[in-house]
């Protein structure tokens, strides 16, 4: 049975209507929910120590754990490694404006997840799992706000 959120590709909620949609927690990167049996995966551009980022039609997105080496074994980053065998439906929200979670839509693994050197939340070195996505429904795709490009690139500059 597939869950069915009531929201478009582009669509801006607030945390607390993500919340009543997905009937999750309130906090956190990678939301899981018996009730719907979805995993909401966040990526805030705003605050996160994390280094997700799209590579053509391809989300790398870094998995669960802020501190130390992540493991693939670990809660949300095992239910979203075999989300492709568990029934699991994974839906991706961007965070571009804090507090504006934007639905990009469902989301399924590309690929094997892979590990690499990203800092924590202490600035230190460690392995992460990255996990590649993409979307399910590529017909209507999402652009990344005008105001948000420029700022990624003056932070390159």
């Amino acid at each position: 049975m597939s869950f069915r959120p009531g929201l478009q590709p582009g669509d801006i909620i607030d945390n607390q209507r993500l919340v009543e949609i997905f009937r999750c927690s309130p906090q956190g990167g990678m939301r899981r929910s018996h009730r719907t049996n979805t995993l909401v995966i966040i990526s805030d551009h705003t605050r996160s120590i994390y280094q997700d980022r799209w590579v053509g039609d391809t989300f790398h997105y870094t998995g669960m754990g802020q501190r130390g080496d992540q493991s693939l074994e670990f809660m949300q980053n095992k239910t979203l490694a075999e989300s492709n065998q568990n029934g699991v439906e994974v839906h991706l929200f961007e965070v571009f404006v804090p507090g504006k979670y934007t639905y990009m839509g469902r989301v399924e693994l590309a690929g094997q997840p892979y590990q690499e050197i990203q800092p924590d939340a202490d600035g230190n070195p460690r392995r992460v799992w990255v996990f590649p996505l993409r979307l399910v429904d590529t017909s209507s795709p999402v652009p990344i706000p005008e105001e948000f490009a420029i700022l990624k690139q003056k932070q390159k500059e």
